[in-house]
């Protein structure tokens, strides 16, 4: 199939249940049973879950109790993120081989772009291939990976063939692949869109192509040219090997519930000054202070302000988390406070980028 615009070879490689994969790994006793990353006290919460667990309903961000009750043989370890990011690092090096485009989206995935690369091989099929088979070799971790024209249909493919596998959605079959996608297996769309795409009779990609933009943008806002573009094959973002934060923040989790601010304002100093250090480091500046609370029900709330001016220091973002705070009564009792900021001031060098990105030649690719 022809398009009217410009497209890519790209790989999305998903490393496998990764942490709780490294664990089985590093200790051989973990393997073939069912491990989950993170705690198993009642405060407990599940980081990752093996394939093991999986098939008991253990997954990311379930509470250690609920887990446990799932899965009664459920075997939990403490994280090790140092571990885990020296395989990372492992893993990087091996991306690296094939090309300088490698954008990693956290520890255990990242986009290539491999439209030209380092060994000359002409099929991004091929290519994902090997570097799964690198990956295996050098440290004994799966990985699967999606290969397509775009970011947005290689990390949906990679999905698909788990674990251990791939798959790629060629040029001429990117239309057929996006109709008849379950809606649920659009990336960026979630529990809460997904339910409201459901009652306005949307089920496939098939379905929300046939919605016009009006309709979509009426519905869903900023978020309905997204979905007008990708059901129709059309995602502009290129591979970045520096990614530009859209914000930066700290959070805490609490071994006992908070029941009143009062007790909640040192903990956030300590997060503001955590919040203040990261900032430091990584030179940047932000107007939008966003406060963010979960309950001791698991309930998520946020609350947001934004100044009219950049802030960096502790000070001034612990007086804002404070008004946010007191914004307005607490729902419950609290587990979890963090304090993000965005709107940052590198938004305006990631829009000099975007202007500066190069329109690729619309090429004829073996896939």
């Amino acid at each position: 199939m022809d398009f009217d615009f410009p497209f890519r070879k790209i790989i999305h490689v998903d490393m496998d249940a990764f942490y709780a994969s490294v664990e089985q790994l590093d200790n051989p006793e973990l393997k073939g049973k069912p491990v989950a990353v993170g705690g198993g006290s009642p405060r407990g919460v599940v980081s990752a879950a093996s394939y093991e667990a999986r098939k008991f309903g253990v997954r990311s961000a379930m509470s250690g109790y609920l887990a446990q009750r799932n899965c009664p043989d459920l075997i939990f370890v403490k994280p090790r993120f140092d571990r885990y990011k020296e395989v990372s690092k492992q893993i990087r090096r091996i991306f690296l081989e094939y090309t300088d485009l490698v954008e990693p989206l956290s520890l255990d995935e990242a986009y290539l772009d491999v439209t030209e690369n380092k060994v000359g091989n002409p099929s991004a099929t091929l290519i994902a291939k090997e570097i799964r088979q690198k990956i295996w070799d050098r440290t004994g971790l799966t990985a699967s990976a999606g290969i397509s024209i775009n970011k947005f249909i290689a990390k949906v493919a990679s999905d698909y063939n788990k674990p251990n596998g791939q798959k790629t959605v060629n040029p001429e079959e990117v239309i057929q692949f996006l109709e008849e996608l379950d809606i649920r297996k659009f990336y960026g769309v979630g529990k809460v869109t997904a339910e409201k795409m459901y009652k306005l009779g949307i089920f496939t990609g098939k379905d929300l192509k046939e919605k016009s933009l009006e309709f979509l943008d009426g519905h869903f806002g900023k978020s309905g040219k997204f979905y007008y573009n990708v059901v129709r094959g059309i995602h502009h973002s290129t591979v970045k090997p520096h990614r530009i934060p859209k914000s930066v923040g700290a959070e805490r989790t609490f071994f006992e519930n908070l029941s009143s601010e009062v007790f909640m304002l040192e903990k956030l100093d300590h997060i503001a000054q955590e919040l203040e250090r990261r900032l430091q480091k990584s030179k940047i500046a932000g107007k939008t202070v966003t406060l963010k609370i979960k309950y001791s029900d698991f309930t998520l709330q946020t609350r947001s302000k934004t100044l009219p001016y950049y802030v960096a220091s502790k000070d001034l973002i612990l007086e804002t988390a404070k008004e946010l705070l007191y914004q307005s009564a607490l729902e419950n009792s609290v587990r979890l406070l963090g304090i993000s900021l965005a709107n940052l001031n590198t938004e305006k060098k990631k829009k000099e980028e975007t202007q500066k990105e190069t329109v690729s030649v619309q090429l004829k690719f073996d896939f």
